[in-house]
């Protein structure tokens, strides 16, 4: 693979990179499934989820291209450091308000069935909650309508969390990547 070689520091970032891209597709998927079943049923999807779609669809994009920008040897890494701190800071958000709610769920106690079983009980929730459409979903009230849909919902938070500690490492990286380019960027010479 082309790019430049910074040692076990850039194979770090790399591999930061990749982690990051996979753990904000499977969080992308899950959210983008969580409001397509609440659009199914004529509700307006949760803000918290939304918003957890928009910060990861954002998040994962700027990841595609920042792992390009390196395996080219042109991603400006001060640029990248601050891009990576102001992603942590969204994601700690997304972590926050996605678990709130969350921490006090235990998933074993909600009624044990299958995933198709899971999304008749959730249509079902979701139409007894809801008596006119177009109205919104309540996160706290929807993340407790099956056991899947909480399951799911704990491994988002589970993977905001991950890519809080992922981001702040990138973030490190990117620090200690564009010291190194200082270091060895050659000094100009005057007569």
């Amino acid at each position: 693979m082309a790019g430049s070689d910074n040692g076990a520091l850039g194979t770090t970032f790399k591999v930061v990179r990749i982690l990051q891209g996979v753990s904000l597709v499977a969080i992308i998927g899950m959210a983008a499934y969580f409001i397509s079943q609440m659009v199914s049923n004529n509700n307006a999807p949760s803000d918290v989820i939304v918003g957890t779609l928009s910060v990861t669809c954002i998040a994962v994009l700027y990841c595609a291209i920042t792992y390009i920008l390196y395996v080219d040897n042109i991603l400006p890494f001060l640029i990248s450091t601050g891009m990576d701190s102001m992603l942590l800071i969204a994601l700690v958000v997304v972590a926050v308000v996605v678990g709130k709610p969350l921490s006090y769920l235990n998933c074993r106690v909600i009624g044990s069935s299958s995933v198709s079983q899971s999304t008749y009980q959730l249509g079902l929730e979701l139409k007894k909650s809801f008596s006119k459409e177009g109205s919104q979903v309540q996160y706290s009230n929807w993340i407790g309508a099956s056991r899947v849909t909480c399951y799911e919902m704990k491994a988002i938070w589970g993977l905001s969390i991950a890519l809080c500690v992922l981001f702040a490492f990138s973030a490190i990286c990117s620090v200690c990547l564009w010291r190194h380019s200082k270091a060895a960027a050659p000094k100009s010479v005057e007569a």
